[in-house]
């Protein structure tokens, strides 16, 4: 059991904290229960299963141990007051895992018909993104396409959010030329466009079979170069005096705005 908070394994593991240790190793932490057993189920590169005894009481967690080792992935026990130096819960569960990360490839990828894809520009809060990234596995998007200086979907705080979404949700970086590669690549894919001066609402159109919902940075909205990509549009109607949304609100409505179009049969009555 590694007890001290100098182990420099520890350490270097805390370092993951850091995007720039993150892009260089390749690699990052989730943890919990829901973030741990998603990566077992999706099946992720997990190079290591981090436990705290003490802290681990669900059977649940015990079972992940069990698939540990039937897989072969090495188990490091560590004492509680180690294990909560790596921790972001406020009330630890007990298990981590350092894992490899897994990007899909924008250069290899186009939309089949009926898929339903999702691009940000330049998304900044990693909160938001986890969240987005949750929303999608939801509705079952194709893709999360992640433009220009978008923030990390490994940053400890998305992964956190996505509540293991990390891992279902195939996620691609981009820039413009990039998008516009993939769009051409890609049969009858229209783009949606959102800004809160378009003319014409998100609750009154019809969307297409094949779609991707391009969202602009929080800051920004959507710039120029990318609403020359847009077939069309679209505004969330407010009543209030407010004239914006949380990034990662706006995008759950509009993301169920396309899911209830695409799916009518499912339509409350």
């Amino acid at each position: 059991m590694i007890t001290s908070t100098a182990n420099e394994h520890i350490k270097a593991l805390r370092k993951l904290d850091q995007a720039k240790e993150r892009r260089s190793s390749g690699n990052f932490l989730a943890e919990g229960l829901k973030a741990v057993g998603q990566a077992f189920d999706s099946s992720a590169q997990i190079h290591e299963l981090l436990v705290s005894p003490e802290l681990l009481i669900s059977e649940y967690g015990h079972s992940l141990t069990e698939r540990a080792h039937e897989r072969e992935i090495p188990v490091l026990e560590l004492s509680p007051s180690v294990f909560a130096t790596l921790a972001r819960k406020e009330k630890p569960q007990g298990i981590a895992a350092l894992i490899a990360q897994n990007w899909s490839d924008i250069h290899s990828a186009s939309a089949y018909y009926g898929s339903f894809w999702v691009a940000l520009e330049s998304i900044q809060n990693p909160g938001n993104l986890g969240t987005i990234l949750r929303t999608c596995d939801a509705v079952g998007v194709s893709g999360l396409i992640l433009l220009d200086d978008s923030t990390d979907p490994y940053d400890p705080a998305a992964v956190k959010a996505s509540m293991g979404s990390i891992f279902t949700v195939p996620h691609f970086r981009a820039d413009f030329n990039d998008l516009e590669d993939f769009l051409k690549r890609s049969t009858d894919l229209e783009v949606i466009g959102t800004s809160d001066k378009a003319a014409a609402s998100a609750f009154e159109v019809p969307f297409p079979p094949t779609v991707l919902l391009l969202l602009g940075s929080e800051r920004q909205g959507l710039s120029d170069q990318y609403v020359s990509l847009c077939s069309q549009m679209l505004r969330i109607p407010m009543e209030g005096a407010c004239d914006s949304l949380n990034i990662s609100v706006a995008a759950g409505v509009m993301l169920y705005q396309i899911y209830q179009n695409r799916h009518p049969e499912r339509r409350l009555s």
